[in-house]
């Protein structure tokens, strides 16, 4: 079923980005569950498993995730970079006929029959922290860089080309069509789910975990929004290079994996975002790494810019950066 939503010349001057830790938490829950999912994650679905074999509140999650998911699963981030507390907040926050409305759609029971909200979502914002901090929380920092990355292009795409532009992008099962954005097919008279985004606007949220899908929220409360497919996804969970994987246990994990996302520039920010560490921490690192001939730093005003040297190149057995 195509989904069509409707702008006013509002809601399409509050167009924007942002990333949900919660989103991406339900979602990789989803395809470690076996209800979805890509070849592409299989890599990291091998290490992720067995990391929740234990965990006593599955069997609600696999209730709520397993078909239709409920949107208040999803609820949309207020900021660009919400943290993983924050989105859990508004999770517990959810006005109660809303819950019982989607809960009871999605579980198959009627209204009356769905248990109390504070007996529910505490429990369920508990499981999905738990969720968070084995499976997501660890990989965080390389996933935010993916994550940022593509909004930083998205984000250009919007300057060059406009609203039209950036939606024709997008996914292939985005459209921008009469003034209206058509997802999931083309519009029919009989087969056509409306969304309006009223004054709210529209959050596009880029995913790790529904690659390579388009997900809509056809039930928002106030801002609609759309998760599509990161671009650069198929590269994350590649293993690194043999030689990265000898030189770990003599430089450790942090410093290796330093040089290698110095391939290209990068500041001392960057680096920080897509290891999940501190900059106090990269710049320790980084200096230890420059005392011995790896790194190069060029500094431009208040900006560093970081490169592995070519002696770390020849170390790491690849061609000179």
């Amino acid at each position: 079923m195509a989904v069509e939503i409707r702008f006013t010349a509002a809601s399409v001057a509050r167009v924007r980005f942002a990333v949900s830790p919660l989103g991406e938490t339900v979602l990789a829950l989803r395809i470690l569950l076996g209800t979805g999912g890509h070849a592409v994650h299989q890599p990291w679905v091998r290490g992720a498993r067995p990391l929740i074999a234990d965990e006593r509140e599955l069997p609600l999650l696999r209730a709520l995730i397993a078909g239709a998911m409920p949107s208040f699963l999803f609820p949309v981030p207020r900021e660009r970079l919400p943290s993983m507390a924050t989105e859990l907040e508004l999770l517990r926050a959810t006005e109660e006929p809303f819950f019982r409305r989607e809960y009871g759609a999605v579980v198959g029971v009627p209204a009356e029959e769905v248990p109390e909200p504070a007996a529910v979502l505490p429990r369920l914002a508990q499981a999905l922290h738990r969720c968070h901090e084995l499976l997501i929380a660890p990989q965080w920092g390389r996933m935010r860089a993916v994550l940022d990355a593509d909004i930083a292009k998205r984000a250009l795409t919007l300057v060059d080309a406009g609203v039209h532009g950036l939606f024709a992008e997008l996914h292939r099962d985005i459209a921008w069509d009469g003034g209206q954005l058509v997802v999931h097919g083309r519009r029919t008279s009989h087969a056509v789910h409306t969304v309006d985004a009223g004054g709210h606007g529209l959050v596009l949220l880029p995913s790790v975990f529904n690659w390579p899908n388009v997900g809509v929220d056809k039930s928002p409360v106030a801002a609609a929004s759309i998760r599509y497919p990161a671009v650069g996804v198929g590269l994350l969970w590649e293993p690194p290079p043999p030689a990265l994987s000898g030189l770990a246990p003599v430089l450790g994990h942090t410093r290796t994996a330093l040089l290698a996302a110095l391939a290209e520039p990068r500041t001392t920010a960057a680096l920080a975002t897509r290891l999940g560490i501190t900059p106090s921490a990269v710049s320790q690192h980084l200096g230890a790494l420059r005392g011995a001939g790896l790194v190069s730093t060029h500094r431009t005003g208040r900006t560093a810019l970081h490169l592995r040297t070519e002696r770390a190149d020849r170390l790491l057995g690849m061609p000179a950066s």
